[in-house]
């Protein structure tokens, strides 16, 4: 899988390129730690980065490194880059609005939604309002957000269709 890597290197059929040291039967003697040797080992059997919960990202780079395999170089440091970030921001928070609204009017609200807006729930709450001669069943719609307003200190101004959804949210 990684033509340049150490292990192949090592092993390669035209001749090992590097040497190493071999035990009695023939196995290579490499003086790493076997416990990161697993996620380098399946990396290369499937191409997938899989790592238990128990070992260090870190520990997984470092014998990435030493092995010299590239694009798993890559992918563990993009994951603790997406840790570090992750845990940099903190809990998400989110915020939530109740909507009212008819039942012909339902549709469109959900269907018009954006802006991270999500749909979260629909409560029934009757008819009590007549219109003519039919009963207008009527719903209370929650919908949530990511709260991410602020970046550096800097609060961010709501979009337009935020403008509008919490416009519709206050008219409750």
């Amino acid at each position: 899988r990684e033509p340049k890597s150490f292990l192949c290197r090592l092993c390669c059929q035209d001749g090992p390129e590097l040497g190493s040291d071999k035990d009695e039967t023939g196995a290579y003697l490499i003086d790493r730690d076997p416990t990161y040797f697993g996620p380098i080992l399946n990396y290369l059997r499937h191409g997938k980065l899989i790592i238990n919960k128990e070992l260090a990202e870190e520990g997984v780079l470092e014998e990435a490194e030493f092995y010299n395999i590239a694009s798993l170089v890559r992918l563990v440091k993009e994951r603790i880059r997406d840790n570090e970030n992750r845990t940099s921001q903190g809990p998400v928070k989110h915020v939530y609005r109740v909507l009212q609204c008819q039942e012909e009017e339902l549709t469109q609200m959900v269907s018009t939604m954006s802006d991270g807006w999500k749909f979260e729930q629909l409560i029934s709450i009757g008819s009590s309002y007549n219109y003519g001669n039919e009963d207008q069943a009527e719903f209370l719609c929650v919908v949530s957000r990511e709260l991410n307003n602020s970046t550096n200190g800097i609060v961010k101004e709501p979009s337009e269709k935020a403008k509008i959804l919490q416009e519709r949210g206050s008219r409750m």
